[in-house]
């Protein structure tokens, strides 16, 4: 069960007691226990707690676990609990800034949005827009902040359904007036929510931003505050109308860097500057301190101001899959794939962009099934050419379609929207080798490492 779960750690005999009971986590209870007393606020607990054992977090602070056998009472002293933490989802709020401009933030989740209740020890969102205003003050001086808890999920939860809604949400704002967007997610997936934004959002008027965090807002080296108002600076003073991911550019708290959605990844599991353009230079860096926004890429999407242009085209196919070629890898996956009736299939390749040769009967099969096969490569830096080799020149001739330099992320997020617009397999092709967003390069760039290679 999910952050949103009333009970969350409880099972069996014990939850089903606290669920007659109506018990949901965050509220103050009384366990009589023989001749001894309880009272205190219900805690979640982890799998590691016995079935049988509850979690009170008493008056003094200190949490307890009382065991739960024949003959404890439990009463109810005061519902607070969760309650509180599900009605801020699907809230809307508002503050009015220092100037005409509109900036509206979406929570969807993760360590950006989460705040600890120290209380109940419970995990909420925490991005109304009186709690952003508290955590940065200055967001006035760049706009009225309008916020919304869209949902309260992992990034490792997403899935298509989600990036619909969320494009579905953007889309309103911003007919609504927006002067740009800001899209609280979590770390781990962003990157491929911010595909399928710039590719669902189509004639963007203004600038969309995917903010997150290493560390929560609620610890002294989070990187949430920095992060949070580069992005509302980026959405505010941007030329550009992209999807975009800012993040830390250094592991200080010097400046972050504003990274075109189709062209990012998240490049070590922890680091503060863990987001990199591949392939593509960021779009701009943003010094928070001073407000200044400066474009480092020249090559990018205009800004209009012309809400009435923007196009919604937020449908999904979720029976895309990203398969990653690697040495003994069985043909059988692909037919079973075919069996199980997907509809689209990403190869993350090797090298300049092949998979085993045992592999191309199936590859083919599946073409010859209506199912597009497109090729990417695992090295993410450089393109493939899958005219340089004999693998590369055979799969071409089964029907593979070449990737270019697309990030087997984005690429996997373009099926899923293409095949939502048309099964036709040479549309498909046509949609694939269209450059919408700048997804591929049509220039050569210089192979680069990640910055932390260099000491």
């Amino acid at each position: 069960m999910g952050s949103q779960d009333p009970l969350r750690g409880y099972e069996g005999r014990l939850r089903d007691i606290l669920e007659r009971l109506d018990v949901r986590i965050g509220d103050r209870l009384r366990i009589i226990k023989g001749n001894t007393i309880f009272e205190g606020i219900l805690m979640p607990k982890t799998a590691e707690s016995g079935k049988d054992i509850l979690v009170l977090k008493l008056p003094n602070g200190y949490n307890v676990g009382i065991g739960i056998d024949e003959g404890v009472r439990i009463e109810v002293l005061e519902r607070r609990g969760l309650k509180l933490y599900e009605e801020i989802l699907g809230e809307e709020t508002y503050i009015k800034g220092e100037n005409d401009k509109l900036i509206t933030i979406i929570s969807t989740g993760g360590t950006i949005a989460s705040k600890v209740e120290y209380e109940t020890g419970a995990v909420r969102p925490a991005l109304s827009a009186h709690e952003l205003v508290d955590l940065v003050p200055d967001l006035l001086k760049l706009g009225s902040i309008k916020a919304l808890s869209l949902f309260s999920i992992f990034s490792e939860d997403m899935n298509p359904s989600h990036w619909s809604k969320i494009a579905e949400q953007v889309a309103k704002y911003i007919y609504e007036g927006a002067d740009g967007v800001i899209i609280a997610h979590g770390t781990d997936t962003m990157a491929y929510t911010a595909a399928a934004l710039a590719f669902a959002l189509r004639n963007l008027p203004v600038p969309v931003a995917l903010v997150g965090a290493q560390r929560s807002s609620d610890r002294p080296s989070t990187d949430a505050l920095i992060n949070l108002k580069g992005a509302a600076i980026t959405v505010i003073k941007a030329p550009f109308a992209e999807v975009t991911v800012v993040m830390h550019g250094d592991v200080s708290d010097t400046y972050v860097l504003a990274h075109r959605g189709v062209k990012v990844r998240k490049m070590h599991s922890s680091r503060r500057d863990a987001f990199q353009s591949i392939n593509d230079l960021p779009l701009a860096k943003v010094i928070p301190e001073t407000n200044e926004l400066i474009m480092i890429n020249n090559t990018y999407i205009k800004r209009t101001n012309d809400k009435s242009s923007l196009i919604l085209m937020n449908k999904f196919d979720d029976r895309v899959v990203l398969i990653k070629a690697y040495p003994g890898i069985d043909p059988e996956i692909i037919d079973m794939v075919v069996d199980r009736g997907y509809r689209g299939i990403v190869i993350e390749g090797t090298g300049l962009g092949h998979i085993a040769n045992r592999c191309i009967p199936s590859i083919r099969r599946a073409i010859e099934e209506g199912i597009p096969v497109i090729m990417t490569t695992q090295t993410l830096f450089g393109k493939i050419n899958m005219n340089v080799y004999t693998t590369g020149r055979r799969l071409l001739a089964a029907g593979v379609i070449p990737g270019y330099d697309m990030l087997p992320e984005t690429a996997y997020v373009k099926l899923s929207w293409v095949l939502a617009q048309t099964r036709d397999l040479c549309e498909v092709r046509r949609l694939m080798l269209t450059n919408f967003v700048y997804e591929f390069n049509e220039r050569h760039l210089p192979y680069h490492y990640p910055r932390w290679f260099h000491g």
